[in-house]
């Protein structure tokens, strides 16, 4: 599959039935109060970046990072079933990398839940290592947090 990584910067339909997609999943898994996506307005922020791949049958997936100070935070990732495994979630990732790197950050940052058993095979294969509950997580309290999942991995200037 050929995959392009586009910034978008309005909430298009492609954002919304991805994100409405994500939702859906996450829903079916978690209590309101042990989900911590970010509500589409939101995603539209001057601190954040958000990218679509598209691939040979249109929208494929998302992903956004959210650009703080200290590090940046990976948000709402997804990546339709049928395109899984085909390098998707591996380029989304590439381009929010390079956007931290830009930012002049070297610390990106994510959570997700403990069920979501190929995102979390994805964040290990893409070098991103468990760490402590970060930012507001970190104040967030136990029952909140109790089904997530936190990874870092630390980028180069030169890398990527």
């Amino acid at each position: 599959m050929q995959i392009t990584i586009e910034r978008v910067t309005t909430p298009t339909n492609d954002v919304r039935a991805l994100i409405s997609e994500l939702e859906q999943v996450l829903g079916a898994e978690y209590p309101p109060e042990q989900r911590h996506g970010l509500p589409l307005d939101a995603i539209f922020q001057p601190h954040i970046q958000f990218f679509v791949a598209h691939g040979d049958t249109g929208a494929v997936g998302c992903g956004g990072v959210a650009l703080f100070a200290d590090l940046a935070e990976l948000k709402r990732m997804y990546v339709r079933p049928a395109a899984r495994g085909q390098g998707v979630a591996e380029a989304l990732l590439a381009r929010i990398e390079a956007a931290v790197r830009a930012a002049g950050l070297a610390r990106l940052c994510l959570e997700t839940g403990d069920r979501q058993l190929a995102a979390l095979r994805v964040y290990a294969r893409s070098g991103f290592s468990r760490c402590a509950a970060f930012g507001d997580y970190a104040a967030m309290p136990p029952e909140a947090t109790v089904a997530s999942v936190f990874f870092e991995k630390y980028l180069r200037a030169d890398d990527g």
